[in-house]
């Protein structure tokens, strides 16, 4: 045992492009993850989410004796104060939080208060499908570089859908949605900040109104927040007026603007989930004239990642399930608009013909959206404009 140990030291705390260390010591890493439990905190608000992690901990129990227990969260920010309170009491490595899916800005937040296991993720033999040297969409998270402290798991984009039966003229830019909302009132609506799909409702708006956008991408204090977001604040002064319920009231969240679509009540919505409308068709929560698509500049798109904090007590089985989960086979199986949808992170260059194949064979999905149309990806702001653009939200509308 005490050489497994120390063969696992010496291959953490190697760096992160030392492929030759994944070779040499993933091995080590794999038994030591033998019957060990991973929680894995991650969101629990989607059912198509929720069996893809279960189908995935059913392969790493098979494969690997590891127990992977689902944590569902309403928010990431749960694990996070988790984490901050653990720190805080002096728990250095007996963490309740194995793995996060976690995103930009929270990342933020552990990485800059040292909460953060790593680097480690230069040993998940799996890590190099990605082409990581090519690909700085997997090596940075909200501009902020991820230094091998969080692993890539699946690629998201915002797309808008529209009921054909009730609209045939969807907006393709912000000033047309505005214009669109005036013309069809109570038919569009977005998700209360700081619901993370509220938030980049928010962040969409503001890069494509902005005549600052170089701003957007470096932190916010040292940017003029009240003249950069200036234009932001006046589309929505002019668009609350005609949104569902007048703006008084907000969904939740995706699902629930999802169910207010499949209602009737909206003409028009939008998901962080390309596959999200075809999910729904199938399982007749959206009528088949509900079509997805892209707005004409791009819309945002960012990757899903996921962490160790620096006191977990699992550290190598949440290694190992993250290897997984960045496996050919487990990336098809997410990507799969049955299945979840989640777009992947790998490079087709990087595959065999077989691996290859996996993705090849995916259906087609009614009402989605195609990959050409997934090529204008708008990247994400600086991830210190989340907080500052939810707490100026608030300000502003929280009594509305």
């Amino acid at each position: 045992m005490k050489s497994t140990l120390l063969a696992l030291s010496v291959s953490l705390a190697l760096p992160l492009g030392s492929h030759a260390a994944v070779s040499d010591e993933w091995p080590a890493i794999v038994e030591q993850a033998r019957g060990q439990t991973v929680y894995f905190n991650a969101w629990g608000g989607e059912s198509n989410t929720n069996n893809t992690i279960r189908w995935a901990a059913g392969q790493v129990e098979e494969r690997y004796g590891i127990d992977l227990v689902h944590v569902k969260l309403g928010d990431t920010a749960e694990a996070v104060s988790r984490v901050v309170a653990e720190k805080q009491g002096g728990n250095t490595s007996e963490g309740a939080v194995d793995l996060i899916w976690i995103n930009g800005e929270n990342f933020a937040t552990l990485k800059e208060a040292g909460l953060l296991f790593g680097p480690w993720v230069g040993q998940l033999p799996n890590f190099s499908l990605t082409d990581p040297e090519k690909n700085p969409a997997v090596t940075t998270d909200f501009t902020v570089p991820v230094g091998g402290m969080e692993a890539p798991w699946g690629k998201a984009q915002v797309v808008f859908y529209y009921d054909k039966s009730l609209t045939d003229n969807p907006p393709g830019s912000m000033p047309e949605l505005l214009e669109w909302a005036q013309e069809n009132p109570g038919e569009f609506s977005y998700p209360k900040p700081p619901q993370y799909l509220g938030t980049t409702f928010l962040k969409q708006a503001l890069i494509e109104l902005t005549g600052d956008g170089d701003a957007l991408y470096g932190p916010v204090a040292e940017a003029d927040f009240e003249a950069v977001t200036a234009p932001l604040w006046n589309f929505l002064d002019q668009l609350h007026p005609h949104l569902w319920r007048s703006g008084r009231n907000f969904p939740d969240n995706g699902p629930a603007l999802r169910r207010l679509m499949g209602d009737g009540e909206l003409s028009l919505a939008f998901s962080f989930w390309p596959a999200e409308v075809p999910a729904a068709i199938a399982n007749n929560e959206l009528p088949p004239t509900v079509e997805s698509y892209v707005l004409d500049g791009g819309t945002i798109g960012n990757v899903s990642f996921l962490a160790i904090p620096f006191n977990a007590q699992h550290k190598s089985a949440a290694m190992v399930v993250a290897n997984f989960l960045l496996s050919p086979e487990a990336q098809a199986y997410a990507q799969h608009p049955d299945n979840w949808g989640l777009l992947t992170v790998l490079s087709m260059d990087q595959l065999d013909a077989e691996q290859k194949a996996l993705f090849e064979a995916l259906p087609s999905p009614k009402g989605g959206v195609t990959p050409a149309e997934l090529q204008q990806v708008v990247e994400e702001p600086h991830a210190s404009w989340v907080e500052a653009l939810e707490t100026a939200w608030i300000e502003r509308y929280s009594g509305n």
